[in-house]
């Protein structure tokens, strides 16, 4: 009974280095200092502590088959153990960037056409010459960069 309440805090821990810090540094809603602090901590120590998962939770694994002679408990040691993989690599994986990569291939819309842009919005507005263009940062704040050309010259829009 102790190797499998081991193999489940095992396997809670290492879902929990890399999912917390997901939840904590969520953009676009409020964070506090201390949360912030938690979830970098959290994500800075996530893979070593999931590498060490992994090698604990297979260790655990092994002592509960070696353990147990029925078929279904096996299978089901084995089937416990399989989240802490993705958490292990996830942990090395920057998966907050996927959230916010450039927008590559943006769609535009004339200031006329553009219904999903309200009166009180913030918009990042660049000039050219005679051409103009406007970036809703409600839009382009989980990109936080468009590669855009205004005015015959290629510029990059962040925010």
């Amino acid at each position: 009974m102790k190797r499998w309440l081991a193999l489940l805090l095992v396997v809670v821990a290492a879902v929990a280095f890399v999912a917390v810090p997901v939840y904590l540094i969520f953009p676009f809603r409020p964070q506090t200092p201390r949360a912030l602090e938690i979830g970098y901590t959290l994500r800075r120590w996530s893979p070593v502590t999931t590498l060490a998962a992994v090698a604990l939770g297979l260790t655990l694994v092994v002592l509960i088959w070696r353990h147990s002679r029925r078929w279904w408990a096996r299978a089901f040691a084995v089937i416990l153990l399989l989240p802490v993989f993705p958490a292990a690599w996830f942990a090395r994986q920057n998966h907050f960037e996927w959230m916010f990569a450039p927008v590559r291939d943006a769609a535009y819309a004339r200031v006329g056409e553009a219904a999903f842009v309200n009166d009180g919005d913030m918009v990042l507005a660049v000039g050219k010459g005679e051409e103009a263009a406007g970036y809703p940062v409600n839009i382009i704040a989980y990109h936080h960069i468009v590669q855009d050309t205004v005015g015959a010259v290629p510029i990059v829009a962040t925010y």
